[in-house]
């Protein structure tokens, strides 16, 4: 059997945020397994040398962004004249004109659920709305011709369903992602946050993260608590330097939120150990990777009160609403008093492993083929 893996968002680093640690993952773990099967790895070449080796992988060169006309236009023959089995595409962004048979991992429906990211954009507005209708062609290309999907959670599983009435239910498979085990911490926490109690935030800055709620959330609450810090850690973009905006806007000294550009797994083995309390405020998530990294770390974790953190985190967790930044100042002011301390419950370490997310992919990639 030959199949392939889209892994141009292979890493953190290259793909962005919990997608490329979603490919990262499976592509380590697919090149320990012998399972008969020859995998066709497409990376973009700054991956190259990431990917693990193994005598049934082969890597094919993709220097061809996501989402735009380029990846429409050139990945569908690079895909087609390997003449796969099955080709595995870990994002909605399907080639339109590819003939290979495909299963599409869907880690989210924000382009349908969250107007304020899908609409996040520096386009003028004629141009946006192309590209917006676009986006969800493929999308829909991705739910209607993939002979499989993946939704990591059930929360996404049900939305997809609602929004593509017409889609089989048997079709789509529930496939939870895993907790990724980080180094031990070692070294030092940045100077600018030692002896001080610190929130941490950790991800990309797009609108549905809600970072913006967090921040308002702190500016009302450090006047009383002038020795603590926030700390968002991620990828600084576009979204990132509005957020470093409104920090000024806000009326906060400089020194008071702390902004950790692309932190290692080193650096974030560290934040999690030490934070007072780590925050996840998101509107919409389609698992939430952070949260169990940081409860795996041992650090008080509060989120978002929506459907996906009760389904994946149960009661290992503090919960507010999103949109209420007293609730976030309040559990800011409880995690210093009292401790805000995790209840774990013992089946997160076994429920969310990366290698039973791995076997129960591959199983699914035996039917489809």
């Amino acid at each position: 059997m030959k199949l392939g893996i889209d892994a141009r968002m292979y890493g953190p680093r290259v793909g962005g945020g919990g997608i490329g640690r979603y490919v990262e993952e499976l592509v380590k773990r697919l090149a320990r397994r012998s399972d008969g099967i020859r995998y066709v790895l497409f990376v973009k070449p700054e991956a190259r040398d990431l990917i693990p080796k193994a005598a049934h992988f082969e890597v094919r060169e993709a220097d061809i962004h996501w989402y735009g006309a380029a990846e429409q236009l050139r990945m569908p023959a690079l895909i087609d004249n390997e003449k796969l089995d099955l080709v595995h595409v870990p994002h909605w962004n399907v080639a339109m004109l590819m003939k290979t048979p495909f299963v599409a991992t869907i880690h989210d429906l924000i382009l349908l659920e969250e107007p304020r990211s899908a609409r996040a954009t520096t386009l003028p507005a004629a141009l946006y709305t192309l590209k917006y209708l676009a986006y969800r062609a493929v999308l829909r290309q991705a739910v209607v011709k993939s002979r499989g999907i993946i939704a990591p959670s059930q929360a996404v599983k049900d939305s997809i369903l609602f929004h593509f009435s017409t889609t089989d239910n048997a079709k789509i498979q529930v496939i939870n992602e895993g907790v990724t085990e980080l180094p031990a911490p070692a070294g030092n926490l940045p100077a600018s946050l030692a002896g001080h109690p610190y929130f941490l935030c950790v991800g990309n800055s797009y609108p549905h993260k809600n970072l913006g709620m967090v921040l308002n959330a702190f500016a009302a609450f450090f006047p009383f608590h002038p020795e603590t810090r926030l700390v968002f850690a991620g990828r600084r973009d576009t979204f990132r330097m509005s957020l470093e905006a409104d920090v000024a806007k806000l009326g906060l000294p400089e020194d008071a939120v702390v902004f950790i550009d692309s932190p290692s797994d080193t650096e974030l083995s560290l934040l999690y150990a030490n934070t007072t309390l780590y925050l996840f405020p998101s509107r919409i998530e389609g698992f939430g990777l952070p949260p169990l990294e940081a409860l795996a770390a041992g650090a008080p974790v509060a989120v978002s009160d929506i459907p996906v953190h009760r389904e994946i985190l149960g009661g290992a967790v503090k919960y507010f609403s999103p949109n209420d930044p007293k609730a976030i100042a309040k559990i800011m002011s409880e995690s210093l008093t009292r401790s805000v301390t995790p209840t774990i419950d013992p089946r997160l370490p076994t429920a969310y492993s990366w290698d039973k997310m791995t076997e129960e992919t591959v199983a699914l990639y035996k039917k489809l083929a």
